[in-house]
């Protein structure tokens, strides 16, 4: 059967097929996969349906879209690395302006106030972790820990890190795909009551080969670290770079890492004015201090302020453009693409707009939800919360092994009851039995809290 051009894909001409292979030296498309294993490669006829038009094509999407609930239509109390925030009105107004809402990072010649923006997102951010110096952002918080890790490893030379055990399997997953083959991750293990990291446990893990220690306030499991300064002058006892990842909601009522040691901080910017978008509306953020040998190892784009040849006036641009990517290519020290600028703009807004007592009200209003819901479900009968016997920002870990549900059946009530449950654990953090992570945040109301522990409460007496 004759080969024929298909109207939406290039280059499926067939005489342009055989042109392009003949420059290339193969003498048929099916060569090109050669290095893809046979049992890889499916052999049938794929069972494509008959091209709709335009307008059937849209009905029949829609009729899946509408198939989706979102956070508009069930009250979500699901967290563990994506946060149902409130999103100001303003932050998608300025993102979704022309000069801004673009793929590209922004360059000289096609810039419109686009270095300035991100100069002052970067201004705000140092000011909220109490840091000198922020990164244009990365893709999200995992990269942003990889990449600090990797900082810390060409710094002082050396090829082991120690992870906390609490940390997101996600994030873990990204950050041993990021490190290797030439860092090695290694865990450290947690106090059963407490989740903290055992220092114990720690010390015996640390050694002249640890690039440096990560850990995370607050934890994936919610619970705040209380022994950040421990830590960190154990880690550097060793010569190891301390790293904490942060959520940045929670500054606004606890302390920035940079006051308990963390040479570098890292973190999501979702919480900052970014909407839960399946997955997408991530963005990560790496701070140091005015310190030339950390400056030297940031593989992003950096921007700075600085007088130009017009007396009295200032320009924004890049700030040691010779040591990123862009400008060593294949010698860079990592490859960072035009990575997520947008959302950078976007934090520094909600930032401005929000303010330091505005940061503090926010987190003092989460602090109280999320203990008047941990205080409400512990009142069910044979429901702990938090399973941590320490103090939780706006996520914690509720423990259903005694009530004879799974986290599984209870998540299943509560969406046929219109409720997102918790991230069910019993599968990541199995010693922890049947356990869930729940979110509350200042969007959830009062109502919204007692509805999930009646329906929780339903659950457990259905027989």
């Amino acid at each position: 059967m004759k080969k024929q051009a298909h109207p939406y894909i290039p280059n499926t001409v067939p005489e342009v097929q055989e042109e392009m292979l003949r420059e290339i030296g193969a003498q048929t498309i099916e060569e090109l996969f050669d290095g893809v294993p046979v049992e890889l490669q499916y052999k049938k006829e794929m069972n494509i349906p008959k091209a709709l038009s335009e307008y059937e094509l849209r009905r029949y999407i829609d009729g899946i879209l509408a198939k989706n609930k979102s956070t508009q239509e069930y009250v979500n109390f699901l967290g563990a690395g994506c946060w149902n925030h409130f999103v100001p009105a303003v932050c998608d107004e300025v993102n979704q302006r022309a000069e801004f809402l673009t793929a590209y990072a922004g360059d000289p010649y096609e810039d419109h106030g686009r270095y300035q923006a991100l100069f002052e997102y970067q201004s705000l951010m140092a000011e909220l972790v109490d840091m000198d110096v922020v990164n244009v952002p990365t893709f999200d918080w995992a990269q942003a820990a990889a990449t600090s890790i990797r900082m810390a490893s060409r710094i002082n030379g050396r090829n082991k890190v120690l992870l906390p055990k609490t940390i997101s399997p996600d994030r873990l997953k990204v950050i041993k795909n990021y490190c290797s083959p030439h860092i090695e991750c290694i865990l450290v293990d947690y106090e059963e009551d407490s989740g903290q990291i055992n220092l114990s446990d720690l010390e015996v893990k640390l050694s002249s080969s640890t690039a440096a220690v990560y850990f995370e306030n607050p934890s994936y499991l919610g619970f705040v670290e209380t022994k950040g300064q421990k830590i960190s002058k154990l880690a550097k006892s060793f010569g190891a770079i301390t790293i904490v990842g942060v959520d940045p909601s929670s500054l606004g009522v606890l302390s920035p890492p940079s006051h308990y040691g963390a040479d570098i901080v890292c973190g999501d910017l979702q919480p900052l004015g970014m909407h839960m978008n399946y997955g997408g509306g991530q963005s990560g953020f790496i701070a140091t201090h005015d310190d030339l040998t950390f400056i030297q190892e940031y593989p992003s784009r950096l921007f700075g302020i600085a007088p130009t040849v017009v007396e009295g006036e200032y320009g924004f641009g890049d700030v040691l453009y010779d040591r990123t990517s862009f400008a060593l290519r294949e010698k860079g020290k990592e490859s960072v693409g035009t990575q997520t600028a947008l959302w950078g703009i976007t934090a520094g807004v909600y930032l401005s707009l929000l303010g330091p007592d505005g940061m503090y009200k926010l987190g003092k209003t989460i602090l109280q939800k999320s203990q008047y819901a941990m205080g409400q479900l512990g009142n069910i009968s044979n429901v702990v919360a938090s399973r941590f016997e320490s103090t939780n920002f706006k996520e914690f870990v509720v423990d259903f092994g005694y009530t004879g549900k799974s986290v599984k059946e209870i998540n299943k009530y509560l969406l046929d009851h219109g409720i997102f449950g918790g991230k069910d654990l019993s599968e990541d953090f199995p010693e922890l039995g049947q356990c869930a992570l729940f979110c509350v945040t200042e969007i959830h109301s009062k109502e919204d809290i007692d509805r999930l522990v009646t329906a929780i409460q339903e659950c457990i007496d259905t027989k």
